[in-house]
């Protein structure tokens, strides 16, 4: 019987979640940021080095992040209709001009 526990516990371990780190461009909403994201890769046919801004909702229970620094979010479960992304932390605080 306790064989079989064992494999049930073990079953519920957490996935490994997809992290990200960017620049908040918006924080204007109630406990949501917004994240921007730069993506460096090399094209596939023109083997050019091509940026790519993508932006994301993350949900930011203490509304402690704000424009200009640097986050890092982790996806999660969704929480509303955009927002599938958590603040995990604040990396660096950028400075307001």
């Amino acid at each position: 019987m306790s064989d079989t526990q064992e494999t049930q516990g073990s079953e519920t371990e957490r996935r490994h979640r997809l992290a990200l780190t960017g620049t908040v461009v918006s924080d204007k909403m109630d406990k949501t940021i917004v994240v921007q994201v730069i993506r460096r890769y090399r094209h596939p046919r023109y083997r050019k080095y091509v940026n790519e801004r993508i932006r994301y909702k993350a949900h930011d229970e203490r509304n402690e992040a704000q424009i200009g620094d640097t986050v890092r979010i982790i996806s999660s479960r969704p929480i509303s209709r955009e927002k599938r992304w958590r603040l995990q932390a604040v990396v660096e605080k950028g400075t307001i001009v």
